[in-house]
């Protein structure tokens, strides 16, 4: 797993294997989280059973969303207060991160909107087998935020929705990814016994924009893998890195023009992009290098030499690349919109990403000011774990089973 600008780090698969609901005691503690699970208001035997469905999953399409499933489903594979399994297409099969798996073969794939309504097709028509094989989790949790397959009514559900960018901005989708969103996004939200999110910005958003009761809206911070970065605090090279899919809202173009103006001040300044569907910025200057997806270890190396990420971003519900940037020891320039601020707090320069003269002075900012950010950034990376973002999932599944038991 990694940024939107590397390729997911392939797991071996593991076989099928099923859990048996102990006896005896009334909850389950996981020794290594303080989060204590029960499914009931008075507690219930033994751990909750989560069906983790990853069946709209397209390796390698996915971006942050593709970081945050494998990080969540490598914690629930080392933790006993619950009993999970993973739900995966045959084409990521093997991507469970340790969880048992169940492999669902036949479902097409692909990144567009089309692709994605011809996979909702199939987990549709597939439902009441889907169901059937679910059956025996308490709680069904959707990951990637599309509710496939609906789950059995007295089943418990949870979703993961990362934000609300199409609602705040939707002149960056289409009309078709709009009405998908719509059903699939908001319609579920409404109908969930509980929302994971991950910043309380994206909190705040779906309380205005959906009307979701605060109550059920669990806020887990993403995290970052403090055994995958290692900080340098020496000598940077002169270059600025962005790592970042050719989506609109990630505003290349802005940064490209913030740079020319950086360049008259820093004469050998380069820009190092990396991330799928570059190909779409079109003829850029000498001086950028565009190196599309690039290996986990190569982006690794490029957080630890960059002389500055800059992250122009125009919305995020989180911005991993920032903080992994800062675990490496790298200076961040980043966007004062969406989550960014929450996520980098006093450790990162701010700018407004509508002003290519403000990201510049952002960057210039930045590479005067190395020593003492890279020493900030790391500080405050090291405070973001998986660990604390598995408790709040711990602590959502738990409210959702009591939820789904009151009402039956």
């Amino acid at each position: 797993m990694g940024a939107a600008g590397s390729h997911p780090r392939a797991r071996p698969h593991h076989g099928r294997r099923r859990h048996r609901r102990p006896r005896g005691r009334r909850d389950a503690v996981d020794r290594s989280s303080h989060v204590r699970v029960s499914t009931e208001p008075g507690g219930s035997a033994g751990p909750i059973r989560v069906a983790l469905s990853m069946l709209t999953f397209v390796p390698g399409g996915m971006g942050g969303s593709e970081t945050y499933a494998r990080a969540i489903a490598g914690q629930l594979a080392k933790t006993s207060a619950v009993a999970a399994t993973a739900y995966l297409p045959a084409s990521a099969a093997g991507s469970g991160e340790g969880l048992p798996e169940r492999i669902i073969s036949g479902l097409p794939s692909g990144h567009s909107t089309t692709d994605r309504l011809r996979t909702m097709a199939a987990l549709t028509r597939r439902g009441p087998a889907l169901r059937r094989l679910m059956g025996e989790s308490d709680v069904v949790h959707f990951p990637f935020t599309v509710p496939a397959p609906r789950p059995a009514r007295r089943q418990a559900t949870v979703q993961s929705l990362h934000d609300l960018q199409h609602l705040d901005l939707p002149r960056l989708f289409s009309r078709a990814e709009l009405l998908y969103r719509r059903s699939a996004y908001e319609g579920f939200a409404r109908k969930a016994d509980a929302v994971v999110t991950i910043s309380h910005f994206a909190k705040s958003r779906m309380i205005d924009l959906l009307g979701l009761d605060a109550e059920k809206i669990h806020v887990a911070h993403l995290g970052v893998d403090s055994a995958r970065f290692t900080p340098n605090l020496g000598e940077r090279e002169n270059f600025v890195l962005y790592p970042a899919r050719g989506w609109a809202h990630k505003n290349h173009g802005r940064l490209i023009e913030a740079m020319t103006i950086a360049r008259t001040t820093n004469p050998t300044l380069r820009l190092v992009l990396t991330g799928g569907g570059l190909d779409s910025l079109g003829v850029l200057p000498d001086w950028v290098d565009r190196r599309g997806l690039v290996p986990e270890e190569e982006l690794t190396g490029l957080f630890r030499a960059a002389g500055v990420l800059a992250f122009p971003s125009l919305y995020e519900g989180f911005g991993l690349p920032p903080l992994e940037a800062m675990a490496s020891g790298c200076p961040v320039a980043a966007s004062n919109a969406g989550s960014i601020p929450e996520v980098v707090g006093d450790a990162a320069v701010l700018f407004d990403p509508l002003s290519p003269e403000s990201i510049a002075d952002g960057i210039l900012q930045a590479l005067a000011d190395a020593p003492r950010l890279s020493a900030l950034g790391v500080a405050h990376a090291a405070t973001f774990t998986w660990e604390n973002c598995l408790d709040a999932h711990l602590l959502a599944y738990a409210a959702a089973a009591r939820t789904a038991e009151a009402r039956r």
